[in-house]
């Protein structure tokens, strides 16, 4: 295979190390490098890999060398600006799977495995409608203010 070349204007790069952090990060931060749990390696080293080239773009505003490690890395401005992404991003995924899962927790306390196995699609749809009802008005009204575990 022979080496391609691609160009990026200054604006397009960032939003590649944009990308390349937020994927990389995605992958491996539910991971803590250990060798039972192990890092995607091939990830890292593309992120490590596209970092080097933002000093070519006058982004070193964002990346900066490690001497220690011999690698590129975020500055903390860079990460505190990801940090946006990710803390919108989980913040969006809490309330979408509170939602699905209480939704689903209920239906399966209504109907048995058996009465579920036997539904067609839109009458499964239609059975479940009530539950998401129930839960999109009690997280949209009240969050998670009357959640509780009674003892």
């Amino acid at each position: 295979m022979k080496d391609m070349k691609i160009y990026f204007t200054k604006a397009q790069f960032e939003n590649l190390l944009k990308i390349v952090y937020l994927g990389n990060w995605m992958a491996n931060a539910i991971h803590n490098g250990t060798e039972e749990d192990p890092l995607d390696g091939g990830l890292e080293a593309i992120e490590h890999y596209v970092f080097a080239f933002a000093k070519d773009f006058g982004l070193e505003n964002l990346v900066e060398y490690s001497k220690d490690f011999e690698q590129f890395f975020p500055t903390d401005a860079f990460d505190d600006l990801m940090i946006e992404y990710i803390d919108k991003y989980d913040e969006d995924c809490f309330w979408e799977e509170l939602f699905y899962r209480m939704t689903d927790r209920d239906f399966e306390r209504a109907y048995s495995n058996e009465e579920i196995e036997k539904m067609e699609m839109l009458e499964l749809f239609e059975k479940q409608e009530p539950f998401r009802d129930k839960w999109d008005k009690e997280i949209s009204e009240r969050g998670i203010e009357r959640l509780e575990i009674n003892p």
